[in-house]
């Protein structure tokens, strides 16, 4: 069965920089978008960013958009976010997406 496993979530502070990875398994990922999610506390869960099955195409939510930078690699089953200028609205759990799959999610702290 598809999994999804996140990691690469820990404390930084303001401005600091993480990279996160999400490592699928149980089936051929390259041809399906792959996208990261967030969920603040009292939140709702929003979107971050996306890539195309080639990893050609990317989108960003305008929050993230300079900052983080989403990549891709089909041979390793492996996509990542690097987030880069951290700010304390960028805590949150950060789930990695595949099309009606989901990740169990991966904290992300950003302490001023």
């Amino acid at each position: 069965q598809v999994q999804l496993v996140e990691s690469g979530g820990g404390l930084v502070q303001t401005g600091g920089s993480l990279r996160l990875s999400c490592l699928a398994s149980g089936g051929t990922f390259d041809s399906y978008f792959m996208a990261w999610f967030r969920q603040a506390p009292g939140k709702e869960r929003e979107f971050v960013s996306s890539v195309s099955p080639s990893g050609g195409v990317s989108s960003y939510a305008d929050s993230v958009k300079g900052r983080f930078t989403i990549s891709r690699d089909n041979a390793k089953n492996t996509v990542y976010l690097e987030m880069n200028s951290l700010k304390t609205e960028d805590t949150a759990v950060y789930y990695c997406q595949l099309p009606g799959y989901w990740g169990q999610g991966t904290q992300v702290t950003v302490s001023s």
